[in-house]
């Protein structure tokens, strides 16, 4: 491999690493533990606030990358003047376009999504409710309904749905891929996805979308954002904010295993404070000097978060240091 493509990809591994630890050090100093919660849309004290939704937006384009000059996604989209809203929206660019993703094998010309954060679920008065805004959407624009499809994600299976749907309004239910549950029996093709049950190969961005990730599954989804490259890397804000918050006691934890004094390291090498530690070891002992300065160092950066600074901002004193 080239040595300047892999010098060049290996510091973006290292300031996407740093990026991490940053915002899990926010995600720690924000949050506390909370335990006893369970009942429905009830959500303990460190969730309040995570943007779930936003992180599905960023997820399922993630899932769909490679067919993202063919499709137009879009957040919330608004019914009306009135707050009813669509979670999401995918749109092909051309009718013909052939989607292989086991996510969409249902999908036609336009396409509802609607997404519940981890500790909610799909209920029959979702279904209905979701339901019905697709008819409500192909009256105001005019869409042939036939072009249209409900995909519904949480992350449970949907037990209760399921049974209605096939025992009171007669449809089938077809498990096609893990976690994929096609509906037939309606004029408007509908998906239900247990996104814990996706396949980790094919969908790790809706997989591992979750509140409840293990030590592997953390380190999996962090080196698969590591890959992404500083242009893809740049689309997704809220989901890497999202899984580290939902998420900080693992991360903590897969932190504290892993080699992040040394990435420390190399960040403040690339910033010339390495110089700083290796003359100050000149006068108190080389290791001695290097372990202090690592200190002193993250001890700046505790500091520039305790001021509210955000991510890039403290890229960019880092820079200037």
């Amino acid at each position: 491999m080239d040595k300047t493509k892999e010098k060049g990809r290996e510091k973006m591994t290292v300031i996407t690493n740093i990026s991490f630890f940053i915002i899990f050090l926010q995600a720690k100093r924000t949050f506390t533990p909370y335990i006893g919660y369970g009942k429905r849309n009830k959500k303990p004290p460190e969730e309040e606030g995570i943007p779930w939704h936003t992180a599905f937006f960023e997820a399922i384009q993630m899932e769909l990358d490679e067919y993202s000059q063919d499709l137009q996604f879009t957040s919330e989209y608004s019914l009306n003047t009135q707050p009813l809203r669509i979670d999401v929206v995918i749109i092909k660019k051309s009718r013909d376009i052939v989607i292989k993703k086991n996510i969409a094998s249902i999908f036609r010309k336009e396409n509802i999504l609607e997404y519940k954060s981890p500790d909610d679920y799909v209920s029959v008065e979702d279904f209905y409710k979701v339901y019905g805004y697709a008819c409500l959407y192909s009256a105001l624009n005019k869409v042939d309904i036939k072009d249209l499809t409900l995909t519904f994600v949480e992350s449970r299976f949907p037990r209760e749905l399921l049974a209605h749907l096939r025992e009171v309004r007669g449809y089938t239910v077809e498990e096609k891929w893990p976690g994929i549950y096609i509906i037939r029996g309606d004029i408007l093709p509908v998906q239900i996805i247990d996104n814990r049950k996706l396949s980790e190969e094919e969908n790790i961005w809706l997989k591992d979308l979750d509140n409840r990730l293990n030590e592997p599954k953390m380190r999996r989804i962090t080196t698969e954002i590591h890959r992404l490259g500083k242009d893809k890397a740049a689309r997704i804000k809220a989901y890497p904010d999202v899984i580290a918050r939902a998420n900080r006691e693992i991360l903590e934890e897969v932190i504290r295993m892993s080699d992040t004094p040394l990435l420390f390291e190399k960040v403040f090498e690339e910033v010339g404070w390495i110089a700083k530690w290796e003359a100050r070891g000149i006068a108190v002992g080389e290791e001695k000097g290097r372990q202090q300065g690592r200190n002193e160092e993250r001890q700046y950066l505790l500091d520039m978060l305790n001021q509210g600074l955000s991510v890039e901002e403290i890229k960019q004193q880092l820079a200037k240091s």
